[in-house]
C-alpha cells in the first residue's frame, strides 16, 4: 500500500468510514515478505511473534502517527506459520493477543493466526448472481434450512464433516428436500464449541474446525449452481471475553465501551462492542462486506439485535440515556449505518434481524425511522404457536387466538417465521417431542404445525432434524440422529416435509403478494367449539388462491362446512393424514361442488371431511367469477 493510500485508509479507519479495513490491518503478503498491522492505540509496545522467531521479542513493531496502528514488514514468516501480537499494555502487562483481522486460525483450543493466502477464485455462479439482482426477493419463495455446520452429520469416529464433505452430501439433500436457502449458525472463528459460534474472536476468519476458506467458497459456489442461497449468522453486538483475544486489547477499553457496566454482557458472559466508536464501526462493517464479497453469501442474519438497541436488555446494572430512556443510540445508529452501507453496495443481499421486541421498527426505510433490515424473525409468533401445540386439545378452544393473533400484526414488519435451534435445546425438547399426545398424535400435530407455518404469511425457517421429527434434543457436539430414518414414521414425516416444501414453491398465492393486506383472508377463526381455523391465501389473480383448514383436536369432523368466494368445484391438494405421510387415509377427499348456502361473508360453501388433528389445503378446480354490474 502506497504511503498516500495508507494515510487515507488510516484516516477513514479512525472516522468509521473504512469499509475495507482488512486491506489496511492484519497480515499481507508482499514481494519482500509480509507486512503486519494491528490497532492498539494505548499499547506501550507491540511485537510480532510466531513460529518464525521462536515467539520471542526480536520483531518489534513501530507505531504510526496518531491512528494507534502498529506496523512491521519482515521476510522471516513463511506461509502456513502461526503468529500473534505480543502487546505491552497501558499498565505494563505483557500478553499475547490474536490478530483481529486474521483470515484463518489454528484449530481450537489454540488461537494463533495462520499465514494463509487464498488465491483469487474464478467464480462460476454468475447466472445465480445475475438472477438474484433482477428478482424482487420479497415476491419470491424463501424457505430456509437452518444448520449448525459441525453437527449436521458426523463420521463413524465422531468427527464432523468439513465443508468439502458437506458440499457432496448437504447440498444434494437441500435440493432433494426442496429448500430455497440454507442458513448457517456463525461460521466465524470461536474458541468454544458450547457457544455454538455466538462468542466470536475472528470476524474475518472461517472457523478452522469447519475447513479452509477455499472449501467454504467452493461450497457456496456449489449451492448457487443448484439454485440454493446461502445465509450466515453474524454477531456484531458482543464478542468473546477471553484475555488473549479482543477483550481490552491494549489494556484499555479498545473494542468495548468505556463504561464497564455497558461493556459487560450479562446474558452471554461476553463483552459488548462500543458501537459508537468509529474504529469499531470500520472493523464490523468491513467484516460484513468481507463475508458478502469474499464468500458470495446471499444474506446476513444479525444476532441479538435487542441487546444492541436497548441499554437495559439483559443487563444487571444500566444507566438511562441522555433523554432518560433505555434506547442505545450507538447501537441504533450503527445498525442503520450497517444496512445503508450493505444495501448501497449490494441491494440484493438479505439483511435479517433476530430481534425480540416490538418497540422498534426493524424492517423498512431508514428515512422513516426503521433500522433498515429486510426481514425480522417473528419470535412472538414462534412463542405463541409452540405454546398452543404443546397444549392438551381440551383447552385449545379457549386459546385459538394464539394462532390467529399474528394475522392481526403480520403487516407491521417483513417477517420470517422461525422454528429455530433455540427451541430444541436446554430442556425445551425437540419440536416433535413438544407435541401433545402419543407418538402417532405427535407426528400428526407436527404435520399440522408445518402446514400452518408454510401457509401463514411470512418467509420460513426450520432447524435441521426437525424435518423428519427427531425426538432427541439437538446436541452441538453430536451429529443428527440420522438413525431415526430407519423408522417408518420418521421416513414418512420427512417425505411430508419435502412434499410441503415443493407445494410452497409451486403455489404462488403463498408468497407472491404476501406484503399486501389482501394476501390473507380469514374465513373462520371463531369455531371454538370444534377448534378449527380456516383461512384463504390469495395470489395476484382472483382465481389464484388456496384455502387452508386446520383441525386442532383429535376428533374427525364430517360434513365440515367451508365458506368459499366463488361457485364451482374445489380440489384437495394436500391432506396431512395421508398414509404416505404417516397418517391413516389412503386417499384424499373427493372434489367438492359448491352449494349456494351463505357462510359468513361468503355466498357459497363446500363440505368435506376434516381429519382428526389434520390439515387440508384446497384449491379451486373450476370456478365461475361473475363480473360485477356497473
Amino acid at each position: 500500500m502506497e504511503n498516500e493510500q495508507m494515510i487515507t485508509a488510516e484516516k477513514q479507519f479512525t472516522t468509521g468510514e473504512n469499509f475495507y479495513s482488512q486491506h489496511l490491518l492484519g497480515a499481507h503478503r508482499m514481494k519482500a515478505g509480509y507486512v503486519f498491522r494491528v490497532w492498539a492505540p494505548n499499547a506501550q509496545n507491540v511485537w510480532l511473534v510466531g513460529d518464525f522467531n521462536q515467539w520471542d521479542d526480536s520483531l518489534p513493531m513501530t507505531k504510526r502517527s496518531e491512528s494507534g496502528i502498529w506496523e512491521i514488514t519482515t521476510n522471516q514468516p513463511q506461509e502456513g506459520q502461526h503468529y500473534k501480537f505480543k502487546v505491552k499494555q497501558a499498565d505494563g502487562r505483557e500478553i499475547m493477543k490474536i490478530d483481529p483481522y486474521a483470515i484463518y486460525f489454528e484449530e481450537r483450543p489454540g488461537t494463533a493466526a495462520v499465514l494463509h493466502t487464498v488465491p483469487a477464485k474464478k467464480w462460476r455462479d454468475g447466472l445465480w448472481q445475475g438472477r438474484k439482482k433482477r428478482q424482487n426477493q420479497f415476491k419470491r419463495p424463501l424457505n430456509i434450512y437452518e444448520v449448525h455446520a459441525s453437527s449436521w452429520k458426523h463420521h463413524a469416529d465422531g468427527t464432523p464433516y468439513r465443508f468439502s464433505e458437506l458440499k457432496d452430501e448437504l447440498i444434494p439433500y437441500l435440493k432433494q428436500m426442496g429448500y430455497t436457502h440454507i442458513e448457517f449458525m456463525p461460521l466465524m472463528e470461536h474458541p468454544l464449541g458450547t457457544s455454538w459460534g455466538y462468542q466470536l474472536i475472528g470476524y474475518f476468519a472461517l472457523s478452522a474446525y469447519y475447513g479452509t476458506p477455499e472449501e467454504f467458497q467452493d461450497f457456496v459456489e456449489a449451492c448457487h449452481l443448484e439454485n440454493i442461497g446461502v445465509l450466515v449468522d453474524w454477531v456484531p453486538g458482543h464478542f468473546c471475553v477471553n484475555d488473549d483475544c479482543l477483550a481490552y486489547y491494549d489494556g484499555t477499553p479498545t473494542f468495548e465501551y468505556q463504561d464497564a457496566d455497558r461493556a459487560k454482557n450479562v446474558r452471554w458472559g461476553a463483552i459488548n462492542f462500543d458501537l459508537g466508536k468509529p474504529q469499531v464501526q470500520s472493523f464490523l462493517l468491513s467484516s460484513a462486506l468481507f463475508w458478502i464479497e469474499f464468500y458470495h453469501i446471499d444474506g446476513i442474519r444479525v444476532d441479538a439485535v435487542s441487546n444492541m438497541i436497548y441499554r437495559d436488555y439483559d443487563q444487571g446494572v444500566w444507566q438511562p440515556n441522555h433523554e432518560g430512556g433505555n434506547r442505545n443510540y450507538e447501537g441504533y445508529y450503527f445498525l442503520q449505518k450497517l444496512n445503508a452501507v450493505v444495501k448501497l453496495a449490494h441491494p440484493e443481499v438479505m439483511m435479517i434481524a433476530e430481534e425480540s421486541t416490538s418497540e422498534t421498527k426493524v424492517t423498512g426505510l431508514i428515512e422513516e425511522g426503521a433500522l433498515g433490515f429486510d426481514y425480522k424473525w417473528n419470535l412472538g409468533w414462534m412463542n405463541d404457536v409452540l405454546r398452543f401445540y404443546q397444549m392438551d386439545p381440551i383447552f385449545r378452544k379457549d386459546h385459538l387466538s394464539l394462532l390467529s393473533f399474528s394475522f392481526m400484526y403480520r403487516m407491521n414488519e417483513n417477517y420470517i417465521l422461525p422454528l429455530s435451534h433455540d427451541e430444541v435445546v436446554h430442556g425445551k425438547r425437540s419440536l416433535m417431542h413438544k407435541m401433545w399426545g402419543d407418538r402417532y398424535k405427535q407426528f400428526s400435530q407436527l404435520r399440522n404445525l408445518y402446514t400452518y407455518m408454510m401457509t401463514h404469511p411470512g418467509k420460513k425457517l426450520l432447524f435441521m432434524g426437525s424435518e423428519w421429527g427427531q425426538f432427541l434434543e439437538w446436541k452441538y457436539d453430536h451429529g443428527l440422529e440420522w438413525v431415526d430414518l430407519s423408522d417408518e414414521l420418521n421416513q414418512r414425516m420427512q417425505q411430508f416435509t419435502k412434499t410441503l416444501n415443493e407445494l410452497y414453491k409451486q403455489e404462488r398465492s403463498l408468497w407472491e403478494i404476501e406484503d399486501k393486506e389482501e394476501s390473507l383472508v380469514v374465513i373462520d377463526a371463531d369455531n371454538l367449539a370444534e377448534t378449527t381455523l380456516t383461512y384463504l391465501r390469495q395470489g395476484k389473480t382472483k382465481k389464484d388462491f388456496v384455502i387452508v383448514v386446520l383441525n386442532l383436536t383429535p376428533v374427525e369432523r364430517h360434513d365440515f362446512a367451508i365458506g368459499v368466494p366463488y361457485e364451482g368445484t374445489y380440489r384437495e391438494v394436500l391432506n396431512t393424514e395421508r398414509d404416505s405421510f404417516g397418517g391413516t387415509w389412503t386417499q384424499n377427499n373427493q372434489d367438492q361442488q359448491t352449494e349456494a348456502i351463505p357462510f359468513k361473508e361468503y355466498p357459497y360453501q363446500i363440505k368435506t371431511i376434516l381429519p382428526a388433528l389434520g390439515a387440508l389445503i384446497i384449491k379451486p378446480e373450476k370456478i365461475q367469477i361473475k363480473r360485477r354490474k356497473k
